[in-house]
């Protein structure tokens, strides 16, 4: 009798569960056939730009490996114009790397100024790929070397040389050279003294730090000795080093005090027949 009762239930659930449905049917089905449609059309359009998307950046990659052999090949003119192609119109990955290679066919070049335009305003863009800005930040620290003081290149650098970065080998060199540069000796050992043991330090890396701390022990122990007087300063101009043929200092004129000069031989009287 129990199971009669469950299962009259079960069947009258059933039904209204039924009749609700068609209810909702009835009154709501444009509204669930469009949400439909939107999500198949939403779902096929993310297909086409995706695949869009990877066809668009397999053809810059095909066109920026042809500008790179240009490049390789010395074709200097056909290589800037395919760059330029690239950073004009190509997706914005192709587009950064293109500008890059124009900056530095610039900084090779010798048109300094026309690279750092194009290395800060990719390090200062808003959005852009981390890695791609981190690069032309170490590119526009490297050619500021000789002009920027210490502390804007420890502003610049400090991020670069930390050790989660991919740069901080060159960013830790850079540091030390700044240093250098700034007379900051002690500085410059800080940043130059873990790359002589770093393993991932390149040997030139590694070359470069010994000749500049060997100038560093040169210019400590020029600085430590002291002329022993006032005569024997060489008199340079500012900022020129004293030349190594320069005449000796004469002898002074007079004896010092205390002194007696000696005593002059004449010359011999001719003998008297």
């Amino acid at each position: 009798m129990a199971d009669d009762r469950d299962s009259l239930l079960r069947e009258v659930d059933e039904e209204l569960r039924r009749e609700q449905m068609e209810k909702v049917w009835q009154r709501y089905n444009g509204l669930i056939l469009g949400a439909a449609a939107l999500i198949v059309i939403g779902v096929g359009g993310y297909k086409y730009l995706e695949s869009r998307r990877i066809a668009d950046a397999q053809t810059a990659g095909a066109e920026f490996a042809k500008a790179l052999q240009l490049s390789e090949d010395k074709k200097d003119d056909d290589a800037a114009k395919a760059f330029n192609e690239i950073a004009q119109s190509g997706p914005a990955g192709y587009a950064t790397l293109a500008r890059l290679h124009l900056a530095g066919a610039d900084a090779t070049a010798g048109r300094k100024a026309e690279a750092l335009a194009v290395y800060e305003s990719i390090a200062n863009a808003p959005g852009g790929d981390s890695l791609l800005k981190n690069f032309a930040q170490l590119q526009v620290a490297s050619l500021k070397l000789g002009d920027a003081d210490y502390t804007e290149q420890q502003n610049r650098l400090a991020p670069l040389a930390a050790d989660g970065s991919a740069f901080k080998i060159t960013a830790r060199e850079l540091l030390g050279l700044a240093a250098y540069k700034a007379g900051k000796f002690d500085e410059a050992r800080k940043y130059f003294e873990p790359l002589l043991v770093d393993p991932q330090a390149s040997r030139a890396i590694q070359e470069r730090v010994k000749i500049v701390m060997g100038d560093i022990a040169r210019a400590e122990g020029a600085g430590a000795q002291a002329p022993k007087s006032e005569a024997e300063k060489p008199e340079a101009p500012p900022a020129e080093a004293p030349k190594a043929d320069a005449p000796a200092a004469t002898a002074p004129a007079t004896a010092p005090a205390g002194e007696t000069k000696p005593a002059e031989a004449k010359p011999a009287e001719p003998e008297k027949k």
